[in-house]
């Protein structure tokens, strides 16, 4: 018998089952309206992007939708995978795996711009110049295809990353025990990388979604992972830390030709079925960075410019993983010869010449420990990565590597070319400890020099290259390329840098921070020829900008940090007059840290009218030794060499700068006016910005700067036409005056200013210079709310006081007001204290 609970649930379940039959007159009202089925589509979203014309839903030209249609995007020529990896991120599709031009559309067809992304963002309008609808330049539409299933995340590029697989609408990371190397052949090719290279668990990080349940059986020639078998997992869970991490090479898509070995030659790029030349303007030292990187091929030694062939353009920061990392374009550009050092690299140094030693071995890196490494390796290891003598040899001074140890000691007679040339012999001792991984710094080549100038730290730059010296020029970031100049010459710092005549030479640009000139960006067009001032002998170091620092002079080829004892207020004029610099402004002990050399060993003794530092007496220091927190500190003002003309005020009018002997114009485009205006009211003293308005266009300075410089002559600056700048700071009108007088002689100098006896009248003055007609004066207070306010007569105003008494004791000041240039300024005069004392 069938209990009455469970009949009941079977005839609710038939009774359900039997109204979801629908009747011919239900079904045909399921199907809605012409007008409601308009209805109820609704439009895409804005700047939703998708992949059409492609063999899979992760493959195809990539479209924007925008103001009410699908169009094509526009990457501005440039091409870079940040904007790839936007778009696969965007329809959840894995990782970028290949990408090209599109359809050439006929050229100017109109299409939504991205340019500019990382990767992560959530929209076309969060990279720098997406969603922009215009022509595109070229008629260039994209093509993408994206890895769809797989994907490697929280690598450091696309060939590398924790492996995560598409499950059911989500992403699973993968434990290592159901992964092996036949596996991690077919991810690597799937995701058009290279061979694997590394395989671990937790390599990459844990994922914070799901585990995939399943064992992955590849028999390594499949083309994607979900076409391999799979097996149920022995066991359903995976402990932490065993999510795989995989490292895979970088594809064999980079080639160096015709230079005699595989890691020197004419830079080569296989794209959509060819081989094409590589070439870049600027940029060439970050390029060949990323080209011996993917090619294992040790560190950068040379990059010259070659012919002009029809190739890819490419522009490079220099961290990439490879050469499709960069941005690219189809363009004609000088080809690009690279030499690299192949079998030895400095790695996490400050630039090329400096880093821990790895010499390559079975096609992997290995440190070298310091036991095994003495300077007449250094010495060839400098020449073999292009750089000059060695000047510290140090363990741990550059990081323990992550991989293994060279198991062997070198011993070179320091005449070899390359490293591997030299006798090696076993080691004693097969451990090399902690902190022991031996770490180069090499001084910068001989490639650059200044002629002309009466030392070797003063005259026109020249840089040697391709067998000659050439002439080093710019049209702008003057400043910056004087102080690596400087710095790579061992010359101190920068003193003053002039623009020369326009010869045919490098035109270079530099941030300022390059250790060497070779690593700024250059070109190969006309630029003005540079002529540089170093002090040579004295610097000022870790300030925030030329005019202050720790102090250093050079010894023995050296910097060493001066004691504070050792050096005063006469010795600081004397460094800041050496410098370019105004007046000293502080002078402490540990003001800009401590230096990590030695320590100055004299005592100087400078009049204050010494042109150099060096040229002043010295004595023997009274103790030997220097504590902690002494190494002296100099900040200096910044040079007279700005000021403003034809506004009445210091603080107001054009502005101008003094350059080789004369007052010039200085100008600006539109966008930068503020941030020099800013810069030129803080060089002044003279506050804030009040107002900046363009001039006339006049032969002078163009000058460009962020507004973080500390002078104007630290901007990036230019010798072509640029509208003159008319600057209004806050500080527009000089301090006023205010004294005190009375007409019956009740007023007399006390031991803590003027004091006045009760019962007589005193007059209170306040006065200004004639800068402006008009204006008033407010005088206030302080021991009460009281104020008085008269016009400015003849630039003063008098404020009459009878009978005076306690109540008039206190402070008092004036402010002068005026209306000028259209903007209400203020300026407030000193306190005068008035004590109020017996008859």
């Amino acid at each position: 018998m069938i209990p009455a609970v469970v009949l009941m649930t079977l005839l609710w379940s038939t009774d359900l089952q039997a109204q979801s039959v629908s009747p011919p007159d239900l079904q045909a009202q399921s199907v809605s309206p012409p007008d409601l089925q308009a209805q109820s589509v609704r439009p895409p979203a804005e700047y939703s992007v998708r992949l059409v014309d492609g063999t899979t839903s992760c493959s195809g030209t990539v479209e924007a939708f925008n103001e009410g249609e699908w169009s094509g995007v526009c990457f501005s020529w440039w091409r870079m995978m940040g904007e790839i990896k936007f778009v696969c991120r965007k329809l959840d599709c894995g990782n970028p795996v290949s990408e090209s031009g599109g359809p050439l559309t006929e050229d100017g067809r109109i299409g939504v711009t991205l340019f500019g992304c990382s990767g992560d963002e959530s929209s076309i309008r969060q990279c720098d110049r997406g969603g922009r609808r215009g022509f595109c330049n070229g008629g260039y539409y994209h093509h993408v295809t994206c890895s769809e299933s797989v994907r490697l995340v929280d690598g450091a590029g696309l060939c590398s990353g924790r492996v995560e697989v598409k499950s059911y609408q989500s992403w699973a990371s993968v434990c290592e025990a159901d992964f092996d190397r036949q596996d991690a052949e077919v991810v690597c090719g799937e995701l058009g990388c290279g061979a694997p290279a590394a395989l671990q668990g937790g390599l990459y990080g844990e994922g914070e979604g799901q585990t995939w349940d399943k064992e992955f059986q590849c028999k390594g020639k499949e083309s994607l992972l979900l076409d391999c078998d799979t097996s149920d997992r022995e066991n359903n869970t995976c402990l932490p830390g065993n999510a795989v991490g995989l490292t895979c090479s970088e594809p064999d898509d980079v080639s160096l030709v015709g230079g005699g070995s595989r890691c020197a030659g004419g830079v080569e790029w296989y794209d959509q079925g060819a081989w094409r030349t590589v070439g870049t303007l600027s940029d060439v030292m970050f390029t060949a960075a990323v080209v011996c990187r993917q090619l294992g091929c040790g560190s950068t030694v040379s990059a010259l410019p070659g012919n002009t062939t029809r190739g890819f353009r490419v522009s490079c920061s220099g961290s990439e993983s490879s050469l499709r990392e960069c941005r690219r374009m189809y363009d004609l550009l000088p080809g690009l010869t690279v030499i690299c050092s192949e079998s030895v690299r400095l790695v996490n140094g400050a630039g090329l010449c400096s880093g821990r030693v790895e010499v390559k071995s079975n096609q992997s890196w290995a440190s070298v420990c310091e036991a095994d490494f003495d300077r007449q390796d250094a010495e060839v290891v400098c020449r073999d990565v292009g750089c000059g003598a060695p000047a510290a040899l140090q363990g741990g001074l550059y990081g323990e590597g992550e991989g293994q140890t060279w198991d062997k000691e070198f011993q070179c007679k320091g005449k070899e070319s390359l490293l591997l040339d030299c006798d090696t012999s076993d080691r004693e001792n097969n451990t090399c400890l902690p902190g022991n991984a031996v770490g180069l710094t090499c001084s910068e080549p001989d490639d650059v020099r200044l002629v002309g100038g009466g030392s070797r730290c003063a005259g026109g730059v020249e840089w040697y290259d391709q067998g000659e010296w050439r002439t080093v020029g710019t049209l702008s970031d003057v400043m910056s390329i004087a102080v690596v100049v400087c710095r790579q010459l061992g010359c101190g710092s920068t003193v003053s840098v002039l623009p020369g005549n326009t010869t045919r030479g490098f035109g270079v640009s530099c941030s300022g921070s390059e250790p060497s000139l070779r690593e700024c960006i250059r070109t190969n067009e006309l630029r003005p020829g540079l002529t540089v001032i170093c002090s040579e002998s004295v610097r000022l170091v870790d300030g925030a900008g030329l005019c202050s620092g720790r102090v250093e002079v050079k010894s023995n080829q050296s910097w060493a940090s001066v004691c504070e004892a050792d050096f005063d207020r006469q010795d600081a004029e004397v460094v800041c007059g050496e410098l370019g610099c105004g007046a000293p402004a502080a002078l402490q002990g540990g003001l800009y840290g401590e230096g990590e050399g030695q320590t100055w060993d004299k005592e100087f003794q400078c009049k204050g009218k010494e042109s150099l530092l060096l040229d002043c007496d010295t004595s023997d220091r009274e103790n030997n030794t220097c504590l902690p927190g002494n190494a002296v500190g100099l900040t200096c003002s910044e040079p007279d060499d700005v000021r403003l003309v034809g506004g009445d005020s210091r603080c107001a009018g054009g502005v101008e700068w003094y350059d080789q002997g004369e007052w010039r114009t200085v100008g600006t485009t539109d966008w930068n006016q503020r941030d020099v205006a800013a810069l030129v009211c803080r060089q002044l003293g003279c506050g804030s910005t009040v107002s900046a308005l363009p001039g006339n266009t006049t032969r002078g300075n163009g000058a460009s700067c962020s507004g973080s410089e500390s002078s104007l002559r630290e901007c990036r600056r230019t010798y072509d036409l640029r509208p003159g700048l008319t600057v209004i700071c806050s500080d527009l009108l000089v301090q006023p005056d205010i004294y005190l007088t009375d007409p019956m002689g009740g007023v007399f100098r006390g031991h803590q200013g003027p004091e006045m006896f009760r019962g007589y009248n005193f007059t209170i003055t306040c006065s200004t210079q004639p800068q402006y007609p008009g204006g008033s004066f407010l005088l206030t207070f302080t021991s009460s709310n009281r104020t008085q306010t008269q016009p400015a007569v003849n630039h003063s105003a008098a404020f009459l006081f009878p009978a005076a008494d306690d109540s008039h004791q206190g402070n008092y000041s004036c402010v002068y007001d005026n209306y000028v240039f259209s903007h209400n300024f203020s300026s407030e005069s000193e306190l005068l204290s008035l004590n109020i004392t017996g008859n």
